[in-house]
């Protein structure tokens, strides 16, 4: 599915599950009374989904995709915009709670069932499918002949302090998404990923059922799934808070894996960059700039911060960036001026960022980054996730536990000063006339020990390495303009080759010291044939 489908889907408003459900206790449940319920009200914790994951992880897989009525598949995307969801039937409209759920109605592209269940003092029962839930409009959709137990795709949530736009969604496969204090979607979330960039194709597990735990005032919402696909079965709990920041939320997970899984992505992100001030590839759009995330930001077991500036390659790009016990990651919004994007419309300057930070330690593994090519803003070609060192193995229970913290910027930051821009263009010497192809890098630094105190004598110079090539015409000069430092140097490709080259950069004083955070970056020269001199 396209990008801009989904999030219109988001904003413009089962059936059966794989396995053998595990014998419950059935209960009288107190729960939201003017949402309509199906089946027993049963007995449910963390402790008993994570029972459920195991069992199933021991049956076949079952795929749920498609199996709706051909009235819902067999929707246009126009009629499918005719449906949404009625706010007078939220679930806990009628309470107390602080949060309001609102449903997806399943239909056109969002065709896999989901069940969603309503959990009051440990005791949960089906939300039915209900007509009366939706406006239908003009979809031509028939709801006197849909079962109660159709089911839905998904959901979203609404707080207290604007019932008119929801703050958090999920829907589609395993992936969701929430608001910083801009209250703007952008970048979202996964599961889980399985194999990422493999030749044999991406595996997408999806979240098969929900469980939302009434909040009765708290200022929490407490939500689980179940998560299935052909290699794992997994229990998920999810502790949603809401600030005047943003949004966060604790997760843990646990899996189990149904078969060898070799490419595990724990704490997924999935992003787009299609074009920015240091990837002009794709530059036939009269905005200067287009992108929900522009850089790949990590804190490594041993306290280094490093910045990856984001691309869009002129090929799929796999890099992974290996850490011990890592301290957090995520996918970072820094250029949050509205001069650099141009667009009235969509404002990417308001994108949020996803920072995840590890509770407990994850021992080793990597920071795995996928970048694939795309000429629309409209596809979501990048995707970061932690890649534990160790294959997953069927029979392992693996156990992790994380919190998302979707802000305008991570609350983490390294402390030295950070890299804010990166350019790149011709290299060499202007005014003289280039003998041979070069290419500049320009990167700007802002905040942590610049600017220095007047009349400080510290010398800055910067720290470069380069995987192959010659590095040339280095400096590192203070810019009044953003009270930091510009780093600039030239690497000269060693043959006519298009491999890639990995830079490295960071800036010290006279005693070694560091004074930036690491800028990492992965260049593509061009053909021998495209390389142009362009002297007069």
């Amino acid at each position: 599915m396209h990008r801009r489908d989904f999030m219109k889907a988001a904003l413009s408003a089962t059936a059966a599950v794989s396995g053998t459900m595990l014998p419950l206790s059935p209960l009288l449940a107190a729960t939201d009374t003017h949402v309509a319920t199906t089946g027993k009200p049963e007995k449910f914790d963390y402790a008993w989904l994570k029972g459920l994951a195991r069992h199933l992880s021991g049956q076949p897989h079952h795929s749920r995709e498609g199996q709706l009525p051909p009235q819902l598949k067999d929707l246009s995307w126009e009629e499918y915009l005719e449906i949404s969801f009625r706010p007078d039937h939220a679930l806990w409209s009628d309470s107390n709670a602080p949060f309001h759920v609102q449903m997806f109605h399943l239909g056109e592209k969002f065709t896999t069932p989901v069940r969603i269940y309503q959990v009051h003092d440990g005791v949960a029962q089906e939300i039915a499918y209900d007509p009366a839930m939706f406006d239908l409009g003009d979809s031509g959709v028939d709801a006197e002949v849909l079962s109660e137990r159709l089911g839905f795709t998904g959901f979203r949530l609404h707080h207290k302090d604007d019932w008119q736009r929801d703050f958090a969604s999920f829907i589609g496969a395993s992936y969701f998404r929430a608001v910083s204090q801009t209250m703007q979607y952008g970048l979202s979330a996964r599961g889980l990923a399985i194999d990422t960039a493999e030749p044999s194709g991406e595996e997408f597990p999806t979240f098969s059922r929900f469980w939302l735990e009434q909040p009765d005032g708290k200022e929490e919402v407490i939500i689980h799934a179940l998560l299935e696909s052909p290699s794992t079965t997994g229990a998920y709990r999810f502790i949603l808070t809401k600030d005047m920041e943003g949004v966060m939320m604790d997760v843990d997970a646990t899996l189990y894996p149904r078969k060898a899984i070799e490419r595990l992505g724990i704490a997924p992100i999935t992003s787009m960059y299609q074009v920015g001030e240091n990837d002009r590839r794709q530059d036939f759009d009269w905005r200067p700039e287009i992108h929900d995330s522009d850089g790949l930001a990590l804190h490594t077991g041993d306290d280094e911060w490093i910045w990856r500036p984001l691309t869009n390659p002129p090929m799929l790009r796999y890099n992974s960036y290996q850490a011990q016990n890592l301290k957090g990651f995520g996918m970072v919004q820094r250029d949050r001026n509205f001069d650099h994007y141009q667009d009235d419309g969509i404002f990417y300057e308001r994108r949020p960022s996803l920072w995840i930070e590890p509770r407990g330690e994850w021992g080793a593994g990597s920071v795995d980054l996928v970048e694939i090519p795309t000429e629309t803003e409209t596809f979501d070609n990048i995707v970061a996730y932690w890649r534990p060192a160790e294959p997953a193995q069927p029979g392992e229970e693996l156990r992790y536990a994380y919190r998302l913290n979707w802000y305008d910027l991570p609350p983490q930051q390294s402390p030295l000063s950070r890299c804010v821009a990166t350019r790149t263009g011709l290299g060499g010497v202007v005014g003289q006339p280039r003998e041979y192809f070069s290419w500049r890098f320009s990167i700007d630094f802002r905040g942590g020990p610049f600017p220095f105190e007047e009349g400080s004598e510290r010398q800055v110079e910067p720290v470069i390495e380069a995987s192959r090539g010659k590095v040339e015409i280095t400096s590192a000069r203070p810019l009044e303009a953003i009270q930091g430092y510009r780093a600039m140097f030239d690497i000269v490709p060693p043959d006519d080759s298009t491999d890639p080259i990995d830079l490295r950069l960071y800036l010290r004083d006279e005693n070694g010291e560091a004074l930036s955070e690491t800028w990492m970056y992965q260049w593509t020269p061009p053909p021998a044939d495209q390389r142009e001199l362009h002297n007069e």
